[in-house]
């Protein structure tokens, strides 16, 4: 598996293309907008579209996948349903922060801690990750030890709790006892940003390092 980068909306959200290079099947994961952007990259790709994963439901992750779906005829997966609020009231959250409109829509599967996503011959494993938002999900590949993690964990920083319902004591938990384990070698994708990996974050993230609990 392979993936590509497409940064989206004004907020330069990561949006990720993952490809099974097997079989040329893909998955788009947390599209916030710019659907012409994302178009081109499945071009230039050269691959065929089969899922949408979302790993929540802010706006600048998820305001056109609705858009993707009718397009392309595929099927959304995630985030968690304790997301749905969020969901339910994208065309009052995009008017008051100024977004583009988006329609609220309902996922085809909420995902839960354990469930799997596959495309393609691609399996990832979902870690619910509550904290940015109560219905975060993170999805592992464990065999390129990549993670996609949206909001939860940044280069240097952590998502924001001072959403409705974001919470930093189960962020903290989440990043240090769901994500932590799967080991340092981990590359990650955040929602903005760089990449980094778990063990580099564990050494020098000021929110979550390792010298910060003892």
């Amino acid at each position: 598996m392979k993936c590509a980068i497409v940064p989206v909306t004004a907020y330069q959200q990561n949006c990720s293309i993952l490809v099974c290079e097997e079989t040329r099947k893909a998955a788009v994961v947390d599209p916030g907008g710019d659907l012409e952007k994302i178009e081109n990259a499945l071009e230039q790709l050269d691959v065929e579209l089969e899922k949408v994963f979302l790993t929540h439901g802010h706006m600048d992750h998820c305001a056109i996948a609705d858009d993707v779906r009718k397009k392309y005829g595929v099927i959304i997966e995630g985030p968690h349903e304790d997301d749905r609020f969020w969901i339910d009231k994208l065309p009052e959250w995009c008017e008051m922060s100024g977004f583009p409109h988006a329609d609220a829509f309902e996922p085809d599967r909420w995902l839960v801690e354990g469930d799997t996503v596959k495309f393609g011959n691609q399996t990832l494993q979902v870690k619910h990750c509550p904290g940015h938002t109560p219905g975060h999900v993170v999805l592992f590949h464990p065999g390129v030890k990549l993670a996609i993690v949206g909001d939860v964990l940044f280069q240097g920083s952590i998502g924001r709790t001072d959403f409705p319902k974001g919470n930093h004591e189960d962020l903290i938990y989440s990043i240090r006892e769901k994500l932590w384990p799967l080991g340092d070698d981990v590359s990650f994708i955040p929602g903005h940003g760089p990449t980094s990996t778990f063990g580099q974050e564990r050494q020098t993230n000021a929110f979550v390092a390792d010298t910060r609990f003892g």
